[in-house]
């Protein structure tokens, strides 16, 4: 079941990763589970929410931007980028941000 990320009282960061996916997806999936559950583990995560059709579309969210750096050079994380860069995606952008505000219903 999906649900929103529970994260902390602003200000924070997250990480937007939109990406289309290529016509190889050969071990995708997996990949993807293991460094969500990868980011979890990491000093700073403060949650995840993603979606996928034809768009996908990842934002974690981080308690700062060390952190952020820290995760962009985890070696398995590497790993997995210069995979998706080869495989994976046709297209993707990353964009960092810093949150404000935030509401929740």
């Amino acid at each position: 079941m999906a649900t929103l990320a529970n994260t902390p009282k602003p200000p924070y960061y997250c990480v937007v990763f939109t990406s289309l996916l290529s016509n190889d997806t050969e071990g995708y999936a997996a990949m993807g589970a293991r460094m969500e559950a990868l980011a979890a583990s990491q000093v700073g995560f403060l949650g995840i929410e993603s979606a996928r059709e034809e768009l996908g579309i990842t934002v974690s969210y981080w308690q700062s931007l060390e952190a952020i750096k820290a995760w962009k050079q985890n070696a398995e994380h590497i790993e997995a980028q210069q995979i998706g860069k080869a495989r994976w995606y046709s297209q993707f952008a990353l964009r960092i941000s810093k949150v404000e505000r935030d509401y929740f219903m």
